[in-house]
Order: C-alpha cells, then sequence, then structure tokens
C-alpha cells in the first residue's frame, strides 16, 4: 500500500497546486479578474451564481483548504491543510505560484497522516520541483495477489510508513512533452492481525525500507488540466528499487498511462482512459500493482501485471451543470500466469458536476459507482483522472 500512501500525497499535493494554481493560462476571460474582484470573491458577475475564480486570482500568503476523501478502502474522511501561496516566487512570472503546504489526514476507519509539500517553478516555468515528506498509518484488507477469490476473507493489516520523495520535471524544448526524474525513500512496518477474534494473538509484523528512483516521460496536449474536452495525456514510468539505493529489496515497476479527450459537439464529450502496470522482483506485497477504478477499492485487485480501460461521457446540460456516465473494467494477474485465471473487476457510474470556478473551467462533483463490493461515492475535483 506503499504506492497508494505515495498517489495519496501526490495527490493531495497535485490538488492543492492546481486549486490554488492562479495561471489566466487556463482562464476563459483573462479580462475578467477585476470585475470580480469588484462584485465579490464567490460570486460571477456573469450569471450571479457561486464561483471561486475570483478567490482563487486573489489567494496570497496562508489560505486554508479541506479535501473529503471518500475512498471505500479507508472510509470517509478529510484532509485540513494549511497552503502559503508566494506570488511573488519563482513560477510568478508565469502566473503560477509556488506553493508551500502542510496537510493532516483522518479517516473513519482510524487511518490517518501527515505531510508537508512544496512545489516551486523554475526557468520561467519550464522545471517544476516537487518535495514532499509524509507520516501516515493506514488501515486496509489484504485479498492476495490477483484479487479476491471467491470464498476467501481479506487479512487486515496496517501500515506504518514514513518517508519523503522529491521530483522535478524538465519541459523539452518548445514541445508539449516533459521528462520528470525523482526519488522515494520509505520505510514501512507491516503488521497483520490474522485473528482478529483473539485479541491476545500477537500481530505479525515485517519492517521494510524501500528506496528507488524514477524516470518518467510525460506528452501533454490537453486544452485544460481541470476538465479538459479535447487532447490527450500519455505517461510513461519506470522505478528502480535497489540495495545499491539503500533498499531492503530489488524490485522494478514499470507503468503506461494514456487518456484520450474528444468533444462531442457543443454539450457532450467523451474520454477514455487506459493504463499497465507490471512489478518485477522481489517487491513488497503493498507495492504490487493494484486495478485503480471508481467503484473498485484501492489495492483489493492486486497483481504482477494489471491492465484497466475505463471510458467517461459527459453532458453539458446547462452552463453550470452536466452529469457524466462512465464504465470500466480491469484485470489483474501475476507474470506468466495463464489470462483464465487472472481476477477482473468491473465497475460504473453516474455522476453530477458543478462549474465552481467558471474562469479556469474547474468542476466539482460526485460520483456514485457500483463494483464488485457495492456502491461507493466520490467527491471530485475537476476530472476523476486528473493529472498534474
Amino acid at each position: 500500500m506503499l504506492n497508494s500512501i505515495v498517489l495519496c500525497t501526490a495527490r493531495v499535493s497535485s490538488i492543492l497546486i492546481l486549486l490554488l494554481t492562479t495561471t489566466s493560462a487556463y482562464a476563459q476571460s483573462p479580462s475578467a479578474e477585476p470585475e470580480v474582484a469588484k462584485v465579490s470573491k464567490f460570486r460571477s458577475p456573469d450569471d450571479g451564481m457561486f464561483d471561486i475564480s475570483a478567490f482563487l486570482d486573489q489567494a496570497n500568503g496562508f489560505v486554508p483548504v479541506v479535501i473529503p476523501i471518500t475512498e471505500p478502502a479507508v472510509g470517509v474522511g478529510g484532509v485540513l491543510a494549511l497552503v502559503f501561496v508566494d506570488k511573488k516566487g519563482a513560477g510568478a512570472g508565469i502566473g503560477r505560484p509556488d506553493l508551500s503546504a502542510v496537510a493532516g489526514m483522518r479517516t473513519d476507519n482510524g487511518s490517518k497522516g501527515e505531510f508537508l509539500a512544496d512545489s516551486r517553478y523554475w526557468r520561467a516555468g519550464r522545471l517544476q520541483t516537487m518535495a514532499a515528506l509524509f507520516d501516515a498509518d493506514i488501515n486496509l484488507r489484504f485479498y492476495g495477489e490477483g484479487g479476491p477469490l471467491q470464498g476467501d476473507e481479506p487479512s487486515a493489516y496496517a501500515l506504518a510508513t514514513r518517508g519523503g520523495l522529491v521530483q522535478a520535471k524538465f519541459k523539452l524544448g518548445e514541445s508539449r512533452n516533459w521528462l520528470g526524474v525523482g526519488y522515494l525513500l520509505a520505510d514501512t512496518q507491516a503488521s497483520f492481525k490474522l485473528f482478529p477474534n483473539f485479541p491476545d494473538f500477537p500481530e505479525i509484523e515485517k519492517q521494510t525500507r524501500s528506496s528507488g528512483l524514477n524516470l518518467a516521460f510525460t506528452h501533454d496536449t490537453r486544452d485544460n488540466v481541470f476538465t479538459p474536452k479535447n487532447g490527450n495525456y500519455v505517461n510513461v514510468s519506470g522505478v528502480l528499487f535497489s540495495e545499491s539505493l539503500g533498499s531492503d529489496d530489488n524490485f522494478q515497476r514499470a507503468s503506461i498511462t494514456g487518456v484520450h479527450y474528444s468533444a462531442l459537439g457543443e454539450q457532450w464529450n467523451l474520454g477514455v482512459l487506459g493504463s499497465a502496470s507490471f512489478s518485477f522482483g522481489d517487491s513488497p506485497f503493498y507495492l504490487i500493482p493494484a486495478i485503480s477504478m471508481r467503484g473498485v477499492p484501492a489495492m483489493s485487485y492486486q497483481g504482477r501485471q494489471v491492465a484497466q480501460i475505463e471510458a467517461e461521457l459527459s453532458w453539458q446540460f446547462k452552463p453550470r451543470y452536466s452529469t457524466v456516465f462512465f464504465a470500466g473494467t480491469g484485470r489483474a494477474q501475476n507474470l506468466f500466469e495463464k489470462f483464465d485465471n487472472s481476477r477482473q473487476a468491473t465497475a460504473g457510474g453516474l455522476g453530477f458536476r458543478y462549474l465552481i470556478a467558471k474562469q479556469y473551467g474547474l468542476n466539482m462533483g460526485i460520483d456514485a459507482a457500483y463494483g464488485p463490493d457495492g456502491m461507493a461515492y466520490y467527491v471530485q475535483f475537476g476530472s476523476a483522472w486528473m493529472r498534474p
């Protein structure tokens, strides 16, 4: 589950960055800022509806941010963050502020965590750096590799992980391509409660250090980072965990993700996402890839090879209101395992969106998804597939 904790750290950092990004590059009307400021921070001068565009424009100094958590694997909760927005920093010249944040997370299954993050821009926006520290205790269930087997009961376990990550992204010339490098270090203790009905029975514990280098290539032609209507996003990445880097185990991970957006007229929009992940070597169980899809609890379908595809159709039935219909399927299996032995998860549902920041094209809403474990609900900022 360390990968999910790292993804959670990156996700929290990304949402903080995106919610407080004030570049006019994503604004639909650069001249709207003065008018919004005169009327209200939370009302649009165009239609009088609730809108936070002016708040994002004027955000500076310390800003509180609340992010809901509705992931079925850890329960309902939230992230409370205090973000320092520096519009006079290195990113000011491109309209994107430098950000520093401290955040705390809690959910109703007892999971908790604290995070520190810093994001900065250099060289007129051609270089972005991010650093983060995390200290988290996450309660989950282990279903085994390949996903749940009929009749098998998942084992409850807890992860106590502490560490940090640093990464940098470089823009390649005048293209829409980026090259990223990063480093992750984490100390993790996994504790299994094999017999929960016998409290005196000792837990099984294992301590592991993971240290790895990451290399990634990104191609991004989306017309908006919040709610794209056209364009493509492709990311190819690989991570090397090695004893020579201080890791307890030697293993590797590779993944590829592709997203395509296409407008189907003025009111309809189609998005398609496909991804595949692979794990090689002596990977800890919590770093084995898993299906990640609305309606499928995180880490419930793990395998050395994981592939999934998901489609989403959105209908904007009013200027600020839209609904989305989505469905997807994924498979998880071990290397060289027969396809018939793999585990498949299928999920789908619908959602509602409100255009909460018209100037930035930022939607907010909720999705209801039905999957292998029944109904699940997700609060969304921007696209469900939002990538920083």
